[in-house]
């Protein structure tokens, strides 16, 4: 039936159905022949490697080969953390990263005097500083001079004895006595870390604290910095007269805000005041304002003047 119908067909279509048959016969030839080549490929030497066996001896080889690492040397001698250079640091066992924190320590006047110094050294292990601990050596270099001279020691054999068995001793500044007070609006760290509880930490942020508001207007705004204990109130005096006040008719709105008791709203209330009714003369004349409470106005009051 189809040849008879292909007879039918023009010269050009039966030459056409022709060639897609030559196609099709060359195509299949060519998969018969590329498909037994891909099936007797041959294994590489490496392939064959790999495709061993965990378990077996070549592949264990290779493993332990490909993980060996040379173990760190680590050298045991005599040292003065004070003086010892990086070589010697890293000689010993240490991590780069601990010689460099030794270096900064030394840098920053730091010394060590005991080996329990040494074994605050960040990652310094147990063990490490077990094994470190008895070549550690201290030269007199940086001990303290008082311990070799003055007119506390009757020689320097004496005081070389006696600073081997005492610690060093160090001088803090003498604590106010209940009944002693300071006038915190005018003091500075020095006299602020006489008062018990507090330190050169506290003593700051209350100086910061101090600037920013213009100075205290009572013992109590001591407690607005976090943390200053509320016994400290005991020993600190106040003289309003050192309080800087702020010109609200004069300072913008940025400058405003940067007082602790002034908020960005506040700060444009008093902007939107001065502009549509004029210079403020007092802080009555917010009374009516939604952001200024009688509680705001009271505690802002010894900080403006008009």
């Amino acid at each position: 039936m189809f040849f008879r119908k292909f007879f039918y067909l023009q010269k050009s279509d039966r030459k056409a159905v022709l060639v897609l048959l030559c196609l099709a016969v060359i195509a299949l030839v060519l998969v018969f022949v590329t498909g037994n080549q891909f099936d007797k490929t041959s294994i590489s030497s490496v392939d064959s490697s790999s495709s061993q066996l965990p378990g077996s001896s070549s592949s264990r080889n290779a493993n332990e080969q490909y993980y060996q690492v040379d173990a760190k040397k680590v050298e045991l001698f005599p040292f003065d953390p004070n003086t010892a250079d990086s070589t010697q640091l890293l000689r010993l066992g240490l991590a780069p990263f601990q010689v460099r924190s030794i270096y900064r320590y030394r840098a920053k006047g730091g010394v060590y005097r005991q080996p329990e110094d040494f074994a605050r050294l960040f990652g310094l292990s147990k063990k490490q500083y077990e094994m470190l601990a008895p070549y550690i050596r201290f030269s007199d270099d940086y001990r303290p001079a008082s311990d070799f001279y003055g007119s506390s020691r009757s020689s320097y054999s004496n005081s070389l004895d006696s600073s081997r068995s005492n610690h060093a001793v160090y001088n803090y500044s003498q604590k106010l006595k209940m009944g002693e007070r300071i006038s915190v609006n005018s003091a500075d760290t020095t006299q602020l870390k006489k008062i018990p509880g507090i330190g050169i930490g506290y003593a700051k942020a209350i100086v910061r604290y101090r600037e920013r508001l213009g100075g205290f207007a009572n013992a109590n705004q001591l407690l607005e910095i976090d943390g200053v204990p509320s016994s400290a109130l005991d020993y600190v005096k106040v003289n309003s007269s050192e309080i800087h006040r702020l010109n609200v008719n004069q300072l913008n709105l940025n400058q405003l805000r940067k007082h602790p008791y002034i908020n960005f709203y506040q700060a444009r209330e008093i902007c939107d005041y001065r502009r549509l009714k004029g210079p403020l003369k007092s802080l009555n004349d917010l009374r009516l304002l939604k952001d200024f409470p009688p509680a705001e106005i009271e505690k802002l009051s010894p900080y403006v003047c008009f």
